[in-house]
């Protein structure tokens, strides 16, 4: 079950990266180097291994929840942050 997730997460992680990748053939309004492939595949591994973390050491319940959505909005956050600006 634990490598059944951990293939599902380098799956998401290349698909959410490629998904740039494709887009730069077909349009000049994404302009991606290889400094941006690389911080987006830090950031998505290091958010991996957070909720993996969070998965395997807290125990079932609320608190696990709460934990899990404050890493994704964080997340979300510091990606929209670093995209265009949010904050």
């Amino acid at each position: 079950m634990k490598q059944k997730r951990h293939i599902v997460m380098l799956l998401t992680i290349a698909s959410i990266l490629l998904a740039p990748l494709i887009a730069m053939q077909f349009s000049t309004e994404v302009q991606w180097t290889a400094g941006d492939f690389i911080i987006a595949a830090i950031l998505l591994s290091s958010f991996a291994l957070l909720i993996e973390f969070l998965i395997r050491k807290k125990q079932q319940g609320k608190r696990r929840t709460v934990l899990i959505l404050l890493a994704i909005l964080t997340f979300l956050l510091l990606w929209g942050e670093m995209a265009v600006g949010l904050l």
